[in-house]
Protein backbone atom coordinates (compact mmCIF):
# COMPACT_ATOMS: atom_id res chain seq x y z
CA UNK A 1 0.00 0.00 0.00
CA UNK A 2 1.01 3.58 -0.76
CA UNK A 3 1.28 6.17 1.51
CA UNK A 4 0.59 9.54 -0.94
CA UNK A 5 0.71 12.82 0.37
CA UNK A 6 -2.40 15.52 -1.08
CA UNK A 7 -1.39 18.93 -2.18
CA UNK A 8 -4.91 20.85 -2.59
CA UNK A 9 -4.63 23.85 -4.99
CA UNK A 10 -6.76 26.75 -4.05
CA UNK A 11 -6.25 30.17 -5.31
CA UNK A 12 -2.79 29.02 -5.88
CA UNK A 13 -1.45 28.08 -2.38
CA UNK A 14 -1.77 24.63 -0.43
CA UNK A 15 -4.53 24.42 1.87
CA UNK A 16 -6.72 22.59 2.83
CA UNK A 17 -10.68 21.49 3.76
CA UNK A 18 -12.78 20.41 5.68
CA UNK A 19 -15.63 18.36 3.79
CA UNK A 20 -14.39 19.90 0.79
CA UNK A 21 -16.47 23.33 2.61
CA UNK A 22 -14.35 26.08 0.43
CA UNK A 23 -15.41 28.47 3.68
CA UNK A 24 -13.66 26.04 5.68
CA UNK A 25 -10.09 26.74 4.36
CA UNK A 26 -6.77 26.36 6.35
CA UNK A 27 -3.95 27.51 4.16
CA UNK A 28 -0.50 25.41 4.56
CA UNK A 29 1.66 27.10 2.06
CA UNK A 30 1.52 30.02 -0.06
CA UNK A 31 3.47 27.86 -2.81
CA UNK A 32 2.41 24.21 -3.49
CA UNK A 33 5.81 23.62 -5.69
CA UNK A 34 7.82 24.36 -2.70
CA UNK A 35 5.19 21.74 -0.78
CA UNK A 36 5.51 19.15 -3.12
CA UNK A 37 9.24 19.29 -2.95
CA UNK A 38 8.96 18.94 0.77
CA UNK A 39 7.32 16.01 0.59
CA UNK A 40 9.60 14.46 -1.91
CA UNK A 41 12.37 15.31 0.49
CA UNK A 42 10.82 13.74 2.82
CA UNK A 43 10.41 10.26 0.68
CA UNK A 44 7.28 10.28 -0.66
CA UNK A 45 6.83 8.20 -3.75
CA UNK A 46 4.15 9.74 -5.06
CA UNK A 47 2.01 12.36 -4.90
CA UNK A 48 -1.99 13.61 -5.21
CA UNK A 49 -2.83 17.24 -6.41
CA UNK A 50 -5.80 18.84 -6.37
CA UNK A 51 -7.34 21.97 -8.60
CA UNK A 52 -9.67 23.02 -5.83
CA UNK A 53 -10.76 25.96 -8.04
CA UNK A 54 -11.16 23.99 -10.97
CA UNK A 55 -13.59 21.21 -8.90
CA UNK A 56 -15.89 24.05 -8.13
CA UNK A 57 -15.84 25.73 -11.31
CA UNK A 58 -15.57 22.84 -14.01
CA UNK A 59 -12.29 23.78 -15.37
CA UNK A 60 -8.72 23.57 -14.37
CA UNK A 61 -8.14 26.64 -13.02
CA UNK A 62 -4.29 25.99 -11.64
CA UNK A 63 -2.35 24.55 -14.42
CA UNK A 64 0.50 26.44 -14.26
CA UNK A 65 1.34 25.30 -10.74
CA UNK A 66 0.40 21.77 -11.42
CA UNK A 67 3.23 22.51 -14.29
CA UNK A 68 5.53 23.89 -11.65
CA UNK A 69 4.95 20.99 -9.26
CA UNK A 70 5.44 18.53 -11.89
CA UNK A 71 8.80 20.09 -13.49
CA UNK A 72 9.72 20.44 -10.14
CA UNK A 73 9.77 17.25 -8.56
CA UNK A 74 10.86 13.75 -10.12
CA UNK A 75 8.41 11.74 -7.82
CA UNK A 76 5.27 11.00 -10.74
CA UNK A 77 1.91 13.25 -10.02
CA UNK A 78 -2.24 12.12 -9.84
CA UNK A 79 -4.03 14.82 -10.89
CA UNK A 80 -7.69 15.82 -10.20
CA UNK A 81 -9.99 18.72 -10.19
CA UNK A 82 -11.85 20.30 -13.13
CA UNK A 83 -11.19 17.92 -15.60
CA UNK A 84 -13.96 17.51 -17.92
CA UNK A 85 -13.25 16.45 -21.45
CA UNK A 86 -10.73 14.44 -23.73
CA UNK A 87 -8.73 17.96 -24.31
CA UNK A 88 -8.57 18.51 -20.38
CA UNK A 89 -6.99 15.37 -20.27
CA UNK A 90 -4.53 15.66 -22.78
CA UNK A 91 -3.58 18.81 -21.16
CA UNK A 92 -2.88 17.86 -17.86
CA UNK A 93 -0.94 14.94 -19.16
CA UNK A 94 1.20 17.54 -21.49
CA UNK A 95 1.59 19.82 -18.20
CA UNK A 96 3.61 16.61 -16.49
CA UNK A 97 1.08 14.70 -14.70
CA UNK A 98 1.50 11.13 -15.02
CA UNK A 99 -2.54 10.02 -14.17
CA UNK A 100 -5.33 11.55 -14.82
CA UNK A 101 -8.68 11.61 -11.83
CA UNK A 102 -11.87 12.01 -13.15
CA UNK A 103 -14.85 12.75 -11.03
CA UNK A 104 -18.35 14.51 -12.54
CA UNK A 105 -17.83 13.84 -15.62
CA UNK A 106 -17.00 10.13 -15.20
CA UNK A 107 -20.15 9.78 -13.43
CA UNK A 108 -22.32 11.85 -15.36
CA UNK A 109 -21.22 11.28 -18.85
CA UNK A 110 -20.66 7.11 -19.14
CA UNK A 111 -19.99 7.71 -23.37
CA UNK A 112 -16.94 10.00 -22.08
CA UNK A 113 -15.77 7.72 -19.53
CA UNK A 114 -15.70 4.77 -22.17
CA UNK A 115 -14.07 6.63 -24.55
CA UNK A 116 -11.55 8.13 -22.19
CA UNK A 117 -10.37 5.06 -20.96
CA UNK A 118 -10.08 3.23 -24.39
CA UNK A 119 -7.94 6.20 -24.81
CA UNK A 120 -6.07 6.37 -21.79
CA UNK A 121 -6.69 3.10 -20.08
CA UNK A 122 -4.54 2.76 -16.96
CA UNK A 123 -3.71 6.35 -16.90
CA UNK A 124 -6.88 7.21 -15.80
CA UNK A 125 -8.30 7.02 -12.64
CA UNK A 126 -12.12 7.48 -11.52
CA UNK A 127 -12.94 9.20 -7.97
CA UNK A 128 -15.92 8.47 -6.16
CA UNK A 129 -16.93 11.21 -3.43
CA UNK A 130 -18.97 9.95 -0.86
CA UNK A 131 -21.71 11.14 1.61
CA UNK A 132 -24.61 8.86 3.41
CA UNK A 133 -23.27 5.96 0.83
CA UNK A 134 -24.53 8.20 -2.02
CA UNK A 135 -21.96 9.73 -4.68
CA UNK A 136 -21.65 13.33 -5.16
CA UNK A 137 -19.75 15.49 -7.63
CA UNK A 138 -19.22 19.13 -9.29
CA UNK A 139 -16.70 19.46 -6.15
CA UNK A 140 -18.73 17.59 -3.80
CA UNK A 141 -21.52 20.13 -3.65
CA UNK A 142 -24.16 18.40 -6.23
CA UNK A 143 -25.70 14.73 -4.99
CA UNK A 144 -26.60 12.31 -7.49
CA UNK A 145 -28.55 9.83 -5.64
CA UNK A 146 -26.76 7.43 -6.97
CA UNK A 147 -25.69 4.26 -4.28
CA UNK A 148 -21.89 3.93 -4.77
CA UNK A 149 -21.80 0.42 -4.90
CA UNK A 150 -23.78 0.69 -8.38
CA UNK A 151 -21.08 3.63 -9.37
CA UNK A 152 -18.07 1.68 -8.52
CA UNK A 153 -19.86 -1.28 -10.73
CA UNK A 154 -20.41 0.50 -13.57
CA UNK A 155 -17.00 1.99 -13.86
CA UNK A 156 -15.41 -1.09 -13.26
CA UNK A 157 -17.85 -2.18 -16.24
CA UNK A 158 -16.73 0.42 -18.57
CA UNK A 159 -12.65 -0.36 -17.89
CA UNK A 160 -11.53 1.85 -15.18
CA UNK A 161 -9.56 -0.37 -12.86
CA UNK A 162 -8.35 2.03 -10.03
CA UNK A 163 -10.71 4.07 -8.03
CA UNK A 164 -10.01 7.18 -5.41
CA UNK A 165 -12.75 6.73 -2.46
CA UNK A 166 -13.48 10.00 -0.32
CA UNK A 167 -15.99 9.86 2.68
CA UNK A 168 -16.83 13.33 2.38
CA UNK A 169 -18.27 13.61 5.78
CA UNK A 170 -14.54 12.78 7.41
CA UNK A 171 -12.45 14.62 4.55
CA UNK A 172 -10.04 17.06 6.56
CA UNK A 173 -11.77 16.10 10.33
CA UNK A 174 -9.38 13.61 11.46
CA UNK A 175 -12.27 11.58 12.49
CA UNK A 176 -11.05 7.94 11.28
CA UNK A 177 -11.27 6.42 7.98
CA UNK A 178 -14.59 4.96 6.97
CA UNK A 179 -13.62 1.51 6.56
CA UNK A 180 -17.12 0.39 6.00
CA UNK A 181 -17.49 2.49 2.32
CA UNK A 182 -14.15 0.85 1.45
CA UNK A 183 -15.24 -2.82 1.69
CA UNK A 184 -18.10 -1.80 -0.31
CA UNK A 185 -16.02 -0.37 -2.61
CA UNK A 186 -13.31 -3.56 -2.86
CA UNK A 187 -16.76 -5.48 -3.41
CA UNK A 188 -16.83 -4.25 -6.67
CA UNK A 189 -13.32 -5.90 -8.24
CA UNK A 190 -11.85 -2.38 -8.19
CA UNK A 191 -8.83 -1.43 -6.61
CA UNK A 192 -8.80 1.62 -4.81
CA UNK A 193 -6.86 4.30 -3.00
CA UNK A 194 -8.66 5.29 -0.16
CA UNK A 195 -8.69 9.04 1.27
CA UNK A 196 -10.78 10.91 3.88
CA UNK A 197 -10.42 11.13 7.65
CA UNK A 198 -7.11 9.21 8.53
CA UNK A 199 -6.33 10.80 11.86
CA UNK A 200 -3.34 8.12 13.15
CA UNK A 201 -1.33 5.19 11.99
CA UNK A 202 -3.90 3.22 13.26
CA UNK A 203 -5.84 4.15 10.20
CA UNK A 204 -3.00 3.66 8.21
CA UNK A 205 -2.63 -0.02 9.58
CA UNK A 206 -6.05 -0.89 9.57
CA UNK A 207 -6.22 0.08 5.44
CA UNK A 208 -2.93 -1.94 5.07
CA UNK A 209 -4.83 -5.30 5.95
CA UNK A 210 -7.03 -4.51 3.11
CA UNK A 211 -4.02 -4.68 0.61
CA UNK A 212 -4.74 -8.08 -0.48
CA UNK A 213 -8.64 -7.14 -1.17
CA UNK A 214 -6.93 -4.67 -3.57
CA UNK A 215 -6.26 -1.55 -1.56
CA UNK A 216 -3.61 -0.18 -3.18
CA UNK A 217 -3.34 3.56 -1.40
CA UNK A 218 -3.94 5.80 0.96
CA UNK A 219 -4.17 9.53 0.54
CA UNK A 220 -3.26 11.69 3.46
CA UNK A 221 -3.86 15.54 4.06
CA UNK A 222 -4.67 16.93 7.02
CA UNK A 223 -2.91 14.15 9.55
CA UNK A 224 0.02 15.30 7.54
CA UNK A 225 0.06 19.06 7.54
CA UNK A 226 -1.38 19.25 11.18
CA UNK A 227 1.21 16.93 12.56
CA UNK A 228 -0.99 14.10 13.82
CA UNK A 229 0.79 11.56 11.90
CA UNK A 230 4.52 11.60 11.40
CA UNK A 231 5.35 11.14 7.53
CA UNK A 232 7.91 8.72 8.49
CA UNK A 233 6.13 6.72 9.98
CA UNK A 234 3.65 6.37 7.91
CA UNK A 235 5.55 6.05 4.65
CA UNK A 236 7.02 2.74 6.22
CA UNK A 237 3.61 1.11 5.56
CA UNK A 238 3.77 1.30 2.00
CA UNK A 239 7.26 0.99 1.52
CA UNK A 240 8.02 -1.10 -1.40
CA UNK A 241 4.91 -0.78 -3.01
CA UNK A 242 3.98 0.26 -6.68
CA UNK A 243 1.08 0.33 -8.64
CA UNK A 244 -0.31 1.62 -12.33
Amino acid sequence: MMVIPAVDIKGGKCVRLTQGKAEQETVYAQDPIEMARRWEERGAARLHVVDLDGAFQGQMVNLEVVKGICGGVRIPVQLGGGLRSVRDIRTAFEAGVRWVILGTAAVSDQAFLKAAVRLYRDRLMVSLDVRDGRVFTEGWVTGTGVEVGEVAREVRRLGVRTVVVTDISRDGTLEGVNLELIHKVLDSGLKVIAAGGVSSLEDIRSLGDLSERGLVGVIIGKALYSGAVDFKEAFRFGEGSRFC
